[in-house]
């Protein structure tokens, strides 16, 4: 690939990253920092991420930690964990807020391969249409050949088809993680 290689390799790999981030914010019965990233707390009228307002910390596997820099933003570090979909409770104790990550039950392990599944997909249509917008580039160029175009198309082909494997592996692995547990 000599026409595009560096753009399409940075968007197929904006993808691969997206879709780990997705897949470290699932919550999975483990406690990691991670699950804590979407949840933004109203910091002065302003949304703010939660690990810019508080230390996060793993203290045992199922528990979170979160010690806030300012103690008089517990109520609003709470209030953002209660308004978020992570389905945790959150505990204050005048200091910190612990949460606690239950064990999963098999029905929710299913809905959450389910939902690796379904963001595996998203990833695998992210990449397909990067493919389709590469190619279409590769045909409007009409510096290239045919036999060029062809070459180049192929080279777009191999490489996604590498990403999509890649995207596959991924899922495999964390269906592995979610159902072990």
């Amino acid at each position: 690939m000599g026409l595009s290689d560096k753009d399409l390799s940075e968007k197929m790999d904006k993808v691969i990253h997206s879709l780990g981030h997705d897949y470290a914010s699932l919550r999975t019965g483990r406690a990691t920092p991670q699950l804590l990233d979407k949840v933004m707390v109203d910091y002065y009228g302003a949304p703010t991420p939660l690990k810019q307002v508080a230390n996060v910390s793993i203290p045992e596997a199922r528990e979170i930690l979160i010690a806030p820099f300012d103690r008089n933003m517990l109520k609003d570090v709470e209030r953002a964990i209660q308004a978020s979909d992570l389905g945790l409770t959150p505990n204050n104790d005048g200091k910190n807020i612990r949460l606690q990550v239950p064990a999963l039950t098999e029905e929710r392990r299913k809905d959450l391969v389910k939902q690796a599944k379904a963001m595996a997909e998203k990833a695998r249509v992210s990449l397909r249409n990067i493919r389709r917008e590469m190619n279409d580039r590769i045909k409007d160029n009409k510096e290239l050949s045919e036999d060029m175009q062809k070459h180049e198309a192929t080279e777009v082909q191999h490489f996604t088809d590498k990403m999509v494997k890649q995207v596959d592996e991924t899922l495999h692995r964390k269906e592995q993680e979610i159902l072990e547990i």
